[in-house]
C-alpha cells in the first residue's frame, strides 16, 4: 500500500502530464530530510534495445520540458477572475509589487481544498530551513552577523505586510471562492507562502511574443497588449481531469496571462519572475549536471513557449544520479537567508563590510564630507568576495591579475595632477574596492586635508565658479591630499576594531567583536562543527552509551548552518583584517 507521500507525488506526476510537462530520461523523487524532492535521471520502461539512444539523450540532451502556460507569474494573478480585479488597482497605484502578487496567489490556492494546483502544492514543504523559521536559540547562532539583522527586519516587515495588506484581503478573496470555512487558516502567508517564492522562484527570459504581442496599431504602428478579458489569451493547458481512485480531482491549470508594461520589454525578451512546476524541484550544486532554458519557436523541445531542462554533457552521470542546477554565485548569507542551507568552505562567500550612514554625523566637518560623499558619489557599503585574496597581498599572482592590474595602474595614475603624491607600490595588490576607498578617505579626512581639498577644487572651478568639477575630479583631489593610510586605518577599525580612538564614534561595534560575542571564536567554531560531524563510536560502547553519544552530538541542521555560514564570516574577516593591516603599513612606510 502506497504511502502518503507516494500517493501526492504520484497524484502531482498525473497533474504534469495532464499539463503538458515532459519527463524525458528523470523523474522526480524524494532525496532526504535536508533537500526534500529532487530531480534524478531514469531509466524507467526502457528497454535494453534502446538504453543506448536514452544514455544519449539524458547526457546530451532534454531531461524536462514544461510549458510556460504553467508559470506562476504576476501575469497570472493579474489575469484570475477573482484576483485579478482585486489586485489590478493595488499594483497600478503602487501599493503592492509584483511579488506580492505571486505571493498572495500562493497563500490563497494553498488554502482552496478545490484549487487547480492542489497536486502541486501538496508536494511542497511546510516548513523551511531559512532563519525565519528558526527558534529564538537557534537565531542567537548568528548574532552580531548581518543575517541576524536582516532577519529581524524581514520578519517585522512580514507581519506589517500581513496586518496591513493581507489579513482582510484573503479573507475578502477566500469568502469569493466559497471557502468561507478557510479564513481562519491562513497564517501561513506570514513565512510559509513568502519562503515558497524565495526558495523556488526564477527569473525567466519569456519571449516577448509571448507575454507581450506584437500588435501593429493602425494609428500609431506602437505595441497594443491584449484585453484582461479578450478570448486571445492563451488558451487552457488542458480541460479534462483525471482522478486518484479515490475521488480525487486532478484539474488542468488555466492558461497563462499576457499583459505587462511597455517598460518591462527589452528587445526580444521579457524578464519576469515565476514559479515553474517541475523544474523548481531541481536542488542546487556548485557543479551542477543541468540548465535550464527558454524555448520560444519550439525548435529544440517540439513545445513552443517552453521552459526546458538539459543536460551539462556530463559523461559520468549514471542513472539515478541527482540532477542538480545553479542557483547562481551566492555566499553562505544569501544562501542560508533565501534557502536555508549553507556549502561549506563555500568558494563563493563574501564578507560586507559598511560604514554606518548616522556616524557621519559625529565626525568632524560632517557637513563639508556629506557634500564630498555625495559629488563624487562614493559608496558607504562594500562586498568582499573571497575570490579578491586570490590577488591579495598573501596569494600568488596570476598572468590575468597581472593584466587587470596594469588597468588599475592607468586610472589611478591620473588622480595626481600636481605629481606630488608618488604612486602607491601597494596597488596592484591592493584588494578593497575604490569606490568603498574614496568613501573612507572623505570621511578620515584631518582639517587641513579638507583645506586642501577645497584649494585643489577651487583651481578647477575657478574664481566665478564657471563649472563644477567631477566625481573623478573630486576623488582626485581627495587622494591627491589624504593618501591611503586614513582610509586604511579606518577599514582596520571597520574590521577589527584594534583602536579604540573611533569606538565613540561608531553605532554598531566592529566586525570581529560583534562575531565573536557569544559565540566565541573561528577555531571553536571549528571545534563544535567537528563534534558534531563525529560519527566514531568505540566499540565498548553499548548500545545506550551509543545512544547517549549520538544524541549529546546531535546538531539541528539551522544550527549546523549557523555555525558553518558564522564560521565563515570569522575566516574572511581575519584575512581581510590581515589585507588592510599590510596595506596600511605599505601606506605609511611610503608616506600615502
Amino acid at each position: 500500500m502506497a504511502n502518503p507521500e507516494e500517493s501526492k507525488l504520484d497524484l502531482f506526476l498525473q497533474w504534469l502530464q495532464l499539463n503538458g510537462v515532459q519527463q524525458r530520461g528523470c523523474k522526480i523523487k524524494y532525496c532526504d530530510s535536508n533537500k526534500g524532492f529532487g530531480i534524478f535521471l531514469s531509466a524507467d520502461d526502457v528497454s535494453d534495445g534502446n538504453f543506448k539512444a536514452l544514455f544519449y539523450e539524458i547526457n546530451f540532451g532534454l531531461l524536462l520540458v514544461v510549458p510556460l502556460d504553467l508559470a506562476i507569474t504576476p501575469m497570472r494573478v493579474l489575469q484570475d477572475p477573482i484576483l485579478g480585479p482585486e489586485c489590478s488597482a493595488m499594483f497600478e497605484e503602487g501599493d503592492v509589487d509584483d511579488r506580492f502578487l505571486m505571493i498572495l496567489f500562493l497563500t490563497i490556492e494553498r488554502l482552496r481544498k478545490n484549487s487547480s494546483w492542489k497536486p502541486y502544492f501538496d508536494m511542497l514543504p511546510t516548513t523551511f530551513g531559512n532563519p525565519l523559521w528558526f527558534t529564538d536559540d537557534e537565531l542567537l547562532e548568528v548574532k552580531g552577523t548581518t543575517l541576524y539583522h536582516a532577519t529581524e527586519l524581514q520578519k517585522k516587515k512580514l507581519l506589517s505586510l500581513y496586518e496591513d495588506k493581507v489579513k482582510n484581503l484573503v479573507k475578502k478573496l477566500l469568502v469569493l471562492h466559497g471557502e468561507t470555512e478557510r479564513c481562519e487558516k491562513f497564517c501561513c502567508f506570514k513565512f510559509t507562502a513568502n519562503s515558497i517564492f524565495w526558495t523556488r522562484a526564477l527569473n525567466i527570459p519569456f519571449p516577448c511574443s509571448y507575454v507581450y504581442p506584437q500588435v501593429q496599431d493602425e494609428q500609431d504602428n506602437t505595441f497594443s497588449s491584449f484585453n484582461r478579458n479578450a478570448e486571445s489569451d492563451t488558451s487552457k493547458i488542458s480541460s479534462g481531469e483525471l482522478t486518484d481512485g479515490k475521488g480525487l480531482e486532478i484539474y488542468g491549470v488555466e492558461g497563462q496571462a499576457t499583459e505587462v508594461t511597455p517598460a518591462s520589454v527589452q528587445g526580444e525578451t521579457v524578464w519576469v519572475e515565476g514559479l515553474i512546476p517541475g523544474i523548481d524541484f531541481c536542488n542546487h550544486d556548485l557543479k551542477p549536471a543541468a540548465n535550464w532554458e527558454v524555448d520560444g519557436t519550439g525548435s529544440t523541445t517540439g513545445v513552443p513557449f517552453s521552459m526546458y531542462l538539459l543536460s551539462a554533457g556530463k559523461s559520468h552521470l549514471q542513472v539515478e544520479d541527482e540532477i542538480s542546477i545553479s542557483y547562481g554565485s551566492k555566499g553562505n548569507e544569501e544562501l542560508l537567508y533565501l534557502y536555508g542551507f549553507v556549502i561549506d568552505n563555500n568558494p563563493d562567500d563574501y564578507l560586507l563590510v559598511h560604514y554606518p550612514l548616522e556616524a557621519i554625523q559625529s565626525v568632524p566637518f560632517s557637513e563639508s564630507k556629506a557634500q564630498l560623499l555625495e559629488a563624487q558619489k562614493a559608496e558607504l557599503r562594500c562586498l568582499l568576495p573571497r575570490s579578491l585574496l586570490d590577488r591579495g597581498f598573501f596569494q600568488a599572482g596570476t598572468l590575468q591579475k597581472e593584466s587587470n592590474d596594469k588597468c588599475n595602474v592607468v586610472l589611478v595614475s591620473n588622480y595626481s595632477w600636481c605629481g606630488q603624491r608618488k604612486m602607491p607600490s601597494y596597488l596592484n595588490r591592493l584588494v578593497f574596492p575604490e569606490d568603498f576607498l574614496t568613501a573612507l578617505r572623505t570621511i578620515a579626512m584631518l582639517e587641513d586635508e579638507l583645506y586642501q581639498v577645497s584649494s585643489l577644487l577651487q583651481e578647477l572651478v575657478g574664481s566665478n565658479g564657471e563649472r563644477q568639477p567631477t566625481d573623478k575630479e573630486v576623488r582626485a583631489a581627495i587622494w591627491e591630499s589624504c593618501g591611503d593610510s586614513g582610509a586604511l586605518q579606518l577599514l582596520v577599525d571597520l574590521l577589527n576594531m584594534k583602536s579604540l580612538k573611533y569606538q565613540a564614534q561608531f553605532l554598531c561595534c566592529s566586525r570581529m567583536v560583534d562575531l565573536e560575542e557569544g559565540s566565541g571564536t573561528e577555531e571553536n567554531d571549528t571545534e563544535l562543527l567537528e563534534k558534531a560531524c563525529s560519527t566514531e563510536i568505540p566499540e565498548e560502547y553499548t548500545s545506550f552509551e551509543a545512544n547517549e553519544l549520538i544524541t549529546r552530538e546531535m546538531m539541528s541542521k539551522s544550527r549546523w548552518c549557523s555555525i558553518v555560514y558564522r564560521r565563515g564570516q570569522k575566516q574572511l574577516t581575519r584575512l581581510f583584517v590581515k589585507e588592510a593591516e599590510h596595506a596600511l603599513q605599505l601606506a605609511l612606510s611610503e608616506g600615502n
